[in-house]
């Protein structure tokens, strides 16, 4: 099974830059993006056989989510069944046979850590629900987790250490997911490879000189976690300041 994630950074924008022809060409089993920045309708998606099931923000043109998957799920559930983290459409959930694919866009901590505390309950609220969820089938989750994990995920550790992205307090959160029971794909494959981003800032020529972030990931539950094939960071795919990512796993 394929499957690829995608903070697209406004979906509608990234169309008119290839997506259509990236998603034609690798042929995942599925494609989940992040940062939709759209509602359902406002711009054709032309990506015949693929089923679609979108989370949108209630706020217009940010955040939302959205998958498209051949297969046609049993059920689609939006959002975390957590009060207050119902309304920038983060979360989508299907559920197939042997597994939850779930993609999630985690909520930025922005500047001075103003959304820190916010990002705070979003963590501890979605640990609950995959957990749950993990409780019942495996669960594969992808996305942007807006979080570097350790200091070989971005260029500059020491300089950005405590800033949105790299602070002590969203670090700390990822690895209790990780506790939890679940299991980041691609470190499991290349625990020690250097330079493997997927996020560069549009300034400062960064992308050129991969100066980035690795915080776009596949995490699967730990029980799976050796039916893991192959991770791809599709570094080589532009229209967005991420790229994709393809996990390959036996399921």
């Amino acid at each position: 099974m394929k499957l690829t994630t995608w903070n697209v950074n406004g979906l509608r924008a990234c169309l008119g830059k290839g997506f259509a022809d990236f998603v034609t060409q690798l042929s995942p089993d599925a494609i989940c993006l992040q940062e939709t920045k759209m509602q359902q309708g406002q711009a054709e998606v032309d990506l015949p056989g693929y089923h679609e099931y979108w989370n949108s923000a209630v706020k217009k043109g940010y955040s939302g989510t959205a998958i498209f998957t051949k297969k046609e799920p049993i059920s689609c559930h939006l959002h975390i069944d957590a009060e207050g983290h119902d309304q920038e459409g983060r979360a989508i959930t299907l559920e197939f046979e042997n597994f939850y694919l779930v993609t999630e866009y985690v909520p930025n901590a922005q500047d001075g850590l103003k959304r820190i505390d916010y990002r705070m309950a979003w963590e501890d609220a979605f640990r609950e629900y995959v957990c749950k969820l993990d409780q019942k089938k495996p669960v594969i989750i992808c996305g942007d987790l807006n979080v570097a994990r350790t200091e070989i995920d971005l260029k500059n550790p020491k300089t950005n250490r405590g800033n949105a992205g790299f602070s002590d307090q969203e670090r700390a959160k990822f690895e209790e997911l990780l506790a939890a029971g679940f299991t980041d794909s691609f470190r499991h494959l290349y625990p020690d490879v250097t330079g493997a981003y997927t996020w560069w800032s549009y300034r400062f020529n960064s992308r050129a000189n991969n100066a980035g972030w690795r915080i776009d990931y596949f995490l699967v539950s730990d029980r799976i976690a050796d039916r893991i094939r192959e991770v791809t960071q599709h570094t080589d795919v532009f229209g967005s300041d991420h790229c994709p990512v393809t996990l390959e796993i036996d399921l």
